[in-house]
């Protein structure tokens, strides 16, 4: 996979960078099916494992449509979606609390006039809500908020149980809400068709990451793990320094070794201390030392070769020097390929969890949605993850898995799913 210089496998070795090469997987392995059991059981643990109290035993009508709304980051997405994941009247607003602090009614009144906009064309009156913030579920799917996240000023409604209140303001109905990355688990049940599966994994890798999946020990419920979160594992003096960066320093570790708001800072610490040490002229060393955040999609173009007329890469001014600007790739590239090796090994780790896909016809299936994931150029997450879940799963454990095509607005669909199904 990697093919780099002595010199720099020194250097990376020096500041306790784990490459591709050199990464324990099934180390790795272990230690996230530690945590899970831990966190199951209630003991301290990295891994949170909360209970989405949804299960997929359920019929889901390919005739029914739903209403479905989407909230989770600057804009929040309406629209009628049916059991096999057709969207329609789709519509984009911008979530309350994005452009100045909203009250209880400002913020509830916006997604019950999309609610009002919708219904009469939907053929079930549950609604299908994807609320990504941090939630305490429920036994009736509704989720009550614990704190907000990307910067969404609303306030009075932290302590919410949102989907109550949302029905209270729309009159009748019911909301079965669940978080991005069930819905991404549940949207996969989509598109099964006549293929049986033995079991979902649902796996989000964009700003941020997460995993989902089934429980066999809690009655097949879907089980979000807050994988991101994970910290049995150790992290480089880059990751430290990036990580030093952030708001809330010493958490989310894993989340911060792989996902695309932080592999930016992540490969512009490793610059500079490559610079501090001699790779590069001082003039390009100082001029790495005045960029003082980095885009992981400006690292990514810069190492990948590509050139967009949309926006300035700041290394592409620093590294003007052609033979600096190679050495440069060679070391960030490891940046990319490790962080899909840690993908797949989360990902074996659920798929073990799950007992199940020992039958060549069940496979477990794992849905995947998130732009890191798919977007990344400089090395292709699937097909490594593809081919770290050959050696860890197949070849090792006996164990079959499908990687199911790319399913389009996955949350939305899953949303959906879970207000269509039945008993």
């Amino acid at each position: 996979m990697e093919n780099f210089s002595d010199r720099t496998a020194r250097f990376f070795a020096r500041h306790g960078f784990e490459t591709a090469e050199t990464l324990d997987r099934e180390s790795l392995v272990s230690a996230f099916l530690s945590e899970m059991d831990k966190g199951l059981s209630h003991e301290p643990s990295s891994l949170r494992m909360i209970p989405a109290y949804v299960r997929l035993g359920g019929k889901v009508s390919d005739r029914d449509a739903a209403v479905v709304l989407d909230a989770g980051g600057t804009n929040f997405r309406s629209a009628l979606v049916s059991g096999r994941g057709e969207i329609k009247d789709r519509l984009n607003r911008p979530m309350p609390g994005t452009r100045g602090e909203v009250g209880k009614a400002e913020f509830y009144a916006a997604f019950a006039e999309e609610v009002r906009r919708l219904r009469g064309r939907a053929t079930v009156s549950r609604i299908g809500w994807c609320f990504s913030y941090t939630c305490e579920a429920t036994p009736d799917l509704d989720a009550r908020l614990l704190e907000w996240s990307k910067n969404i000023r609303a306030p009075s409604i932290v302590g919410d149980f949102v989907g109550r209140e949302l029905v209270y303001r729309i009159g009748k109905g019911s909301v079965a809400i669940v978080n991005d990355t069930v819905a991404t688990l549940l949207a996969g049940k989509s598109k099964e068709g006549t293929r049986e599966y033995g079991s979902y994994i649902g796996f989000i890798l964009g700003t941020g990451t997460n995993a989902a999946y089934v429980e066999p020990s809690l009655g097949g419920m879907v089980v979000n793990s807050e994988s991101g979160a994970f910290d049995k594992i150790a992290q480089s003096d880059f990751d430290r320094a990036a990580d030093a960066k952030n708001e809330r320093p010493g958490t989310f570790v894993f989340e911060k070794m792989i996902a695309g708001a932080y592999l930016g800072n992540v490969g512009l610490a490793l610059l500079q201390t490559a610079g501090a040490e001699g790779f590069f002229s001082s003039g390009t060393a100082s001029a790495l030392n005045e960029v003082s955040r980095l885009e992981t999609i400006d690292l990514d173009d810069f190492a990948s070769g590509r050139v967009r007329g949309d926006r300035e890469n700041p290394l592409a001014a620093v590294f003007a020097d052609s033979g600096e600007a190679a050495t440069a790739r060679e070391l960030v590239f490891p940046v990319f390929a490790r962080a899909a090796v840690l993908s797949a090994a989360q990902l074996a780790a659920f798929a073990v969890k799950s007992e199940s896909g020992r039958d060549q016809a069940r496979p477990v299936a794992i849905c995947a949605d998130g732009s890191t994931y798919y977007k990344t150029r400089t090395v292709s997450f699937p097909d490594i993850v593809r081919m770290e879940l050959d050696r860890l799963l197949t070849s090792a454990r006996g164990i079959h898995y499908e990687i199911l095509p790319q399913i389009d607005d996955a949350p939305m669909v899953g949303a959906a799913i879970v207000a269509l199904q039945t008993e």
